[in-house]
């Protein structure tokens, strides 16, 4: 009977992949800061990108220097912003944002992405108006439906969903409400296990079997993309996707 992988192989990708998500949210982070100012208080796409990073501790002084290269305190990269869309097997839309330093490297890796799970690139603006931009806040189940509803609607939340399967609960809103309506729940003692401003399809594309496999396979592909940032789609994939 064959061996697992070592506890050191394990450790090595553990480590691997937090070093991606760091990467990630500093990108993120000089982003925000150069295009919104490095003081969070007033760059609610700042203030984000730093919670993230404090959630999986990433320590003050990183974040303070991805602040200070963005705003030129500090000699840094400079990342262009940039979005793929296209067409997952299945009629599944998929949107690809991302920030590079080299769009001839990042559109290279994109499209073979597509290509290599039997999807394909479209156009700007081919897939877009499927989506809306919202701020979610999600909360586990079992936390109180009552308490986060009240407040939620009251700092002026869209929506309270209520997952009928799991039980978790989903706080929407307007972006540019999202800090706002995020920082009352806090004030509230209601702290979201995932807060973020995302992107939701109106209507989910169902895809199973070898289409759902290659539609999971292509969406951790691009994931898993140095350049790559945040993938969307309309995906509703069954358990067997991941089988």
């Amino acid at each position: 009977m064959g061996r697992g992988p070592s506890i050191e192989a394990r450790k090595n990708a553990v480590d691997a992949r937090r070093g991606k998500i760091f990467t990630k949210i500093i990108r993120e982070i000089s982003v925000a800061a150069r295009s919104g100012g490095g003081d969070p208080s007033g760059n609610p796409r700042l203030r984000t990108a730093i919670d993230k990073g404090l959630a999986v501790n990433m320590s003050k002084d990183v974040l303070e220097r991805a602040i200070k290269k963005a705003t030129g305190e500090l000699e840094g990269v400079e990342y262009e912003e940039i979005r793929y869309e296209g067409y997952a097997p299945g009629g599944v839309a998929v949107i690809v944002d991302c920030l590079t330093d080299n769009k001839v490297r990042t559109v290279a890796d994109v499209r073979h992405a597509f290509g290599k799970f039997g999807g394909n690139l479209g156009t700007d603006g081919s897939v877009a108006f499927l989506f809306a931009k919202r701020g979610v806040l999600w909360f586990a189940a079992g936390a109180d439906e009552d308490r986060i509803t009240e407040a939620a609607i009251d700092a002026g939340a869209d929506d309270v969903v209520v997952d009928a399967e799991d039980g978790s609960i989903e706080v929407l809103t307007a972006p540019e409400s999202f800090a706002e309506v995020k920082a009352a729940l806090e004030a509230a003692g209601l702290k979201a296990d995932e807060a973020e401003v995302t992107y939701r399809a109106d209507n989910g594309v169902k895809v199973d079997g070898d289409t759902g496999k290659a539609v999971a396979k292509l969406l951790a592909w691009l994931e898993d993309l140095d350049d790559v940032q945040n993938v969307y789609s309309n995906a509703e994939l069954g358990e067997d996707a991941y089988a």
